[in-house]
């Protein structure tokens, strides 16, 4: 789904589509997926359902998981993008150490949601 693009992020292609929660979604199987293929590092016990970090547009937001979503497919809230939405397209995911920075960053809190990082 995802390949290695810069020192910074990966590159893929998704289905993009509108979605009325208040924050970014995919599959929850898709997500933990992504979070132990691309963040993990095989030692010890590892959070699969820490947020992953995606860019579309120029802006960063979490990413989490979520039933009912479609596998492949990434659903965004009106408040990571204003623009029209293509069917599919490319969306950047940030590696670990990118994601825990831009998270650091926006002060993200497990207990809340950043509208974009």
């Amino acid at each position: 789904m995802f390949e290695e693009f810069s020192a910074g992020y990966y590159l893929g292609r998704l289905y993009v589509e509108p979605h009325d929660g208040d924050r970014a979604v995919i599959h929850q199987t898709d997500h933990e997926r992504m979070n132990r293929r691309l963040y993990a590092d095989g030692e010890g016990v590892e959070r699969l359902d820490a947020p992953l970090v995606m860019k579309l547009d120029g802006k960063h937001f979490p990413v989490h998981g979520r039933e009912g979503v479609p596998s492949g497919t990434l659903g965004l809230p009106p408040s990571v993008t204003d623009t029209t939405l293509p069917d599919r397209c490319e969306v950047f995911l940030a590696k670990p150490d990118r994601a825990a920075e831009l998270l650091r960053y926006a002060g993200y809190d497990e207990g809340r949601a950043p509208e974009a990082v």
